[in-house]
């Protein structure tokens, strides 16, 4: 048996609502972020130029320019910037020992460009398996994570020593409104957390891959949009040295109190997001969309 889908069956399709999805959508890839139709591709295409333009200025103005005037010219173009609740008083305290940890759910590679952005002040960001020219090309300083858990809480708490350091626990990016799972590390480097909840909106093209050789261009695709929108919150501090009863372990921080205390910010910016918490890895993202780990090699320097 047959069916032929009639034009009045087309006019009256619609966006299927994601509650009636068969299973919720998660993960998945591609650039485009709308329906390609004959229209809407041609006029991409017709777009292309005048974004890659668009991506250069933008790209400039946040690597070049200092943030009270990058944010401005941003906007200029089209990028939109919103604070919804702004940093914690003593973040601006310029005389406090060392720095504060933002903890933030992780939507593209600019996530720690727009955290330093809306604090107005630099920061480091860590970064796991992020190629080599990201790395380069990025305006603020960041340091790769080595996958080897005692080494990498020693140079994050270096880090934190010197400065206010940006952490996206989750591992890897997620476009739809989930958290992955946090890495509980981050509770074991300070008392007091800062959560920062991240949002972001594209009308023509997504800023995540999960390719090796397009990586890249990840930022590049973000800045392309029209009219990209970041939404940053920064919530109220949490403290990470308080167990779940209310009372503390002999050593503060074990593993499974860090588990916990990650739970909890996770918890926190689901929340203020109103995203559903799921208990997915960065290992099940890349296996399921490209299957591989996700792991970039670096040749060590020798």
């Amino acid at each position: 048996e047959t069916y032929a889908v009639s034009e009045a069956d087309k006019a009256a399709w619609q966006a299927l609502p994601r509650d009636k999805y068969p299973k919720p959508l998660v993960f998945h890839d591609g650039r485009l972020a709308f329906a390609p139709t004959f229209s809407a591709a041609i006029a991409m295409y017709t777009y292309i130029p005048f974004g890659i333009f668009l991506a250069i200025v933008r790209s400039m103005a946040y690597s070049l320019l200092p943030y009270r005037v990058s944010v401005p010219i941003g906007a200029l173009t089209g990028m939109r910037s919103r604070i919804i609740a702004g940093p914690p008083a003593d973040a601006m305290d310029e005389n406090k020992a060392g720095g504060r940890l933002y903890v933030c759910n992780h939507r593209t590679l600019l996530d720690p460009i727009t955290v330093a952005a809306g604090l107005r002040k630099p920061v480091t960001a860590v970064t796991y398996s992020v190629s080599p020219v990201s790395e380069l090309m990025a305006p603020i300083r960041t340091a790769r994570l080595t996958r080897d858990r005692d080494e990498d809480r020693r140079r994050m708490a270096g880090l934190l020593a010197r400065g206010n350091l940006v952490v996206c626990p989750e591992g890897t990016t997620c476009r739809e409104p989930y958290l992955l799972r946090f890495s509980p590390l981050f509770a074991e480097l300070a008392a007091e957390v800062t959560p920062v909840a991240l949002e972001t909106r594209v009308d023509m093209f997504y800023g995540t891959s999960t390719k090796p050789a397009s990586k890249v261009l990840d930022p590049l695709y973000f800045m392309m949009n029209p009219r990209p929108e970041y939404r940053v919150e920064f919530l109220e501090p949490v403290d990470t040295t308080t167990m779940a009863d209310g009372e503390e372990d002999g050593h503060g921080r074990d593993k499974s109190h860090s588990i916990h205390v990650a739970n909890r910010v996770q918890r926190v910016l689901g929340e203020a997001l109103a995203f559903e918490l799921t208990e997915q890895t960065r290992r099940d993202k890349y296996m399921m969309l490209a299957g591989n780990e996700g792991i970039v090699k670096v040749k060590a320097n020798k």
